[in-house]
């Protein structure tokens, strides 16, 4: 995570639109990774963290003047909070159910034929790559919520343990058991889950 993001969310303040796409370039991997673990399998059918992403720029544009510097971890923490209230948001338009289930149908027919066809022409390391992401995220998913707060303020927020208990309002001691209880089951859990592809 490098250098501190302080003086471009110092001049992105100031509406300086290129420290502005800096400072969302310089975090990118970690709030993509943050929306893949958190969007669930029923928003990821229909969104991708790609377009989240997008979203969640367009927030940071509006509500950077409001944030106050407190640290590198702080700072992603209010980033992947806004990434969070972005998900909150498009669960709860797709749980409205305003489409028809002809229209879901033929988009998902639609889907699998653009998939199938990038598929064909994707080698086939990628394929299984994109698959362990897959097995990644479901497991993440079955993680108590806790669990994944933990985990996901710890590796990639990267605030420290304390910082942890504190934003949980947990001991530290229960903070570092949720992190290595979580951790252990979702290398178990993926571990089953790839011999179940075999």
């Amino acid at each position: 995570m490098g250098e501190s993001s302080l003086p471009l969310v110092t001049r992105a303040r100031g509406n300086h639109q290129e420290a502005v796409e800096q400072l969302l370039v310089q975090h990118l991997p970690g709030l993509r990774a943050w929306l893949r673990l958190r969007m669930g399998a029923q928003l990821r059918a229909r969104e991708t963290p790609d377009d989240l992403v997008q979203s969640v720029a367009r927030e940071v544009l509006l509500g950077l003047g409001e944030f106050e510097w407190r640290g590198e971890a702080a700072f992603r923490h209010w980033l992947y909070l806004k990434a969070q209230r972005k998900l909150v948001d498009k669960a709860r338009f797709v749980g409205a159910e305003q489409r028809t289930p002809q229209k879901e149908r033929d988009l998902d027919a639609l889907a699998s034929g653009v998939v199938a066809g990038l598929v064909a022409d994707t080698p086939s390391h990628a394929a299984v790559g994109a698959e362990e992401v897959r097995r990644i995220e479901a497991a993440f998913a079955e993680l108590p919520g806790d669990w994944q707060e933990a985990i996901s303020l710890h590796k990639l927020c990267g605030m420290d343990v304390h910082e942890v208990a504190a934003r949980m309002q947990r001991s530290e001691g229960a903070v570092r058991n949720l992190v290595w209880r979580g951790l252990s089951r979702l290398a178990l859990r993926i571990g089953d889950l790839r011999r179940e592809a075999r």
